[in-house]
């Protein structure tokens, strides 16, 4: 993952999967409402093909599948790579694919007692993300370091919003904080691809460093003085609190939205009579009122 499509390619992929899951959280609060809402761990596709019913965890199987291949194999991709960091990177994918295979045999087995299952899965899935990157074989220094340590806080919040809504799964916080976060990790993987791995982004006074025997970089940044050093450190901090500020607007944004129609019964309050499957129309409420006395 040490280049700028290993960055870039999984960041895409993160990006829109916390975009579909934090659409999904909200929309799925709005038409249920707080005393009937529930968090999930997936989404099925709304599509009349049934196959596609779990369109999201078949990608997440296949496309973990092979990004794991793709890090185990040499750069001729005809041999092994022996990489212990290539062997790290294709044991988060794994989590991923051993998380998304349960996942889809408890939904087809239909089986309500085995749903804590798949939120504990899919907590380990962040648990090991933590792991293995906080206990990387590869020591992360300098700039680069920094910009670990910050993706290490984001998936240290994927973990904890992921095990409070697998004891707590009415908790709307909590799952909106889980899916924001897998969007968070996403955008800030792209912006490390462009931050680390492009030469001409380098900030003042620093430079890529380090070549493999393939031409790839394997290094990141090296700076040349210490306030150049502490410059892009301050950097990296300020990109990481716009990237919170834009998805804390886009979330606001998708929370304030006016409520979709949806046909529910709701009862009236004032009078309590029990109006049928309404479609968000006042007038409609209205009718039903009238036609009820």
């Amino acid at each position: 993952m040490g280049t700028f499509v290993g960055h870039f390619v999984p960041g895409l992929a993160f990006t829109i999967l916390g975009l579909w899951h934090t659409h999904n959280t909200i929309r799925s609060y709005k038409l249920k409402g707080p005393s009937n809402f529930s968090s999930s761990t997936w989404f099925p596709f709304p599509s009349p093909i049934s196959i596609l019913h779990h369109l999201e965890l078949y990608l997440l199987v296949s496309f973990s599948i092979l990004a794991a291949v793709l890090q185990l194999l040499g750069s001729d991709l005809l041999t092994l790579s022996f990489n212990p960091v290539d062997f790290e990177h294709a044991t988060m994918f794994l989590h991923v694919v051993i998380y998304s295979a349960v996942a889809i045999a408890v939904d087809v087995s239909a089986s309500e007692t085995l749903s804590g299952l798949v939120g504990a899965l899919a907590a380990s899935v962040f648990g090991q993300e933590l792991f293995l990157l906080h206990f990387h074989s590869t020591d992360h220094v300098g700039l680069e370091g920094h910009y670990h340590w910050l993706l290490q806080v984001i998936v240290a919040v994927s973990l904890l919003a992921t095990i409070v809504t697998t004891g707590a799964p009415n908790s709307f916080v909590a799952a909106v904080l889980r899916s924001v976060s897998v969007l968070f990790q996403g955008v800030w993987f792209i912006v490390m691809g462009f931050a680390l791995w492009v030469p001409s982004l380098a900030p003042q006074g620093c430079h890529a460093v380090g070549s493999g025997s393939t031409g790839h970089r394997q290094g990141a940044i090296a700076c040349g003085t210490e306030e150049a050093g502490r410059r892009a450190v301050a950097l990296a901090n300020l990109q990481y609190s716009w990237t919170v500020a834009g998805i804390s607007i886009l979330t606001a944004y998708l929370c304030l939205k006016p409520k979709i129609k949806c046909m529910e019964y709701r009862r009236l309050q004032s009078g309590g009579l029990d109006i049928g499957p309404t479609s968000g129309d006042p007038s409609e409420s209205l009718k039903q009122v009238h036609a009820s006395v």
